[in-house]
């Protein structure tokens, strides 16, 4: 399967801003690009790529005062398959873990799990360890958060999102990521493309959205609080411990965002 996917973002700067963004395919699927996927800029100015501590692709350029427009359209190759199935998959003692993974143990800005550790050991502490405790979890906070546009906000936390009830996808992530991590199994942060591929298309217009990943027996298994659902064309572009590490882009300076359009979709081209 070969999905089409990419965005067209247009900002406004009052004054040369600085900008690092998250724009990019993750590393570990540049090999299914089946072309190139670079960030376009109109007008033309010049940018760097880097990776970040957590080995995500970052474009980084100082945008002119007046209006920059970011586009990017590609195609990448998929499976086609849902998401790998945990099945059973083990939870792995802290004392076992590669040393790699334990950054994402701790509490982070968005994820409180020190403050949530009494709640989650409550509700899951009798809970089968495993796949089986993170799917409690996931079902969990797809219950209890109301999904919606209108209950965005950048600063709400883990612990506010479960007071609150409501949020968008960035919340429900960080819930269950806090959870699991209360729950000592390392839990990270992802961000990327996720079209209504073979599921029934929605009315609510596409965004980048969020889901986690959580380190079980042999590796790293997505899970998807927002949806509660194995789908089928993920295409991953950033991770970190949570929102904080993986912005879509971040001006150092004042900036307004005129214009947002994301899109991915099955492509028949070919």
């Amino acid at each position: 399967m070969q999905i089409r996917a990419g965005y067209e973002i247009s900002l406004r700067c009052v004054q040369a801003t600085p900008l690092l963004g998250l724009l990019s395919v993750h590393p570990s699927r540049s090999a299914d690009l089946r072309g190139p996927s670079t960030v376009t800029l109109e007008p033309s100015i010049p940018a760097t790529t880097f990776l970040d501590p957590f080995g995500n692709s970052c474009t980084r350029m100082l945008v002119p005062s007046g209006v920059l427009t970011l586009r990017s359209d590609f195609v990448i190759a998929d499976s086609g398959l849902p998401d790998r199935e945990p099945r059973d998959a083990p939870e792995v003692p802290v004392e076992r873990l590669p040393e790699e993974v334990l950054r994402y143990l701790t509490s982070s800005r968005y994820c409180e799990s020190d403050k949530l550790s009494p709640l989650a050991w409550s509700l899951f502490g009798e809970t089968a360890p495993g796949s089986a405790r993170v799917e409690a979890i996931v079902r969990y906070v797809h219950d209890r958060i109301r999904f919606g546009y209108e209950h965005a906000s950048s600063t709400r936390s883990a612990w506010e999102a479960h007071q609150e009830r409501r949020g968008v996808c960035r919340d429900f992530v960080h819930l269950a990521v806090a959870l699991c991590r209360a729950l000592n199994m390392p839990a990270r942060y992802c961000s990327g493309y996720l079209g209504d591929i073979r599921v029934p298309p929605s009315d609510i217009p596409m965004d980048f959205t969020a889901w986690m990943e959580v380190y079980l027996g042999d590796g790293w298994y997505t899970f998807d609080p927002r949806h509660a659902a194995r789908r089928v064309g993920r295409v991953l572009m950033a991770t970190g411990r949570d929102a904080a590490d993986v912005p879509i882009y971040t001006t150092f300076g004042p900036s307004e965002l005129l214009a947002f359009r994301v899109f991915a979709e099955e492509s028949h081209a070919g």
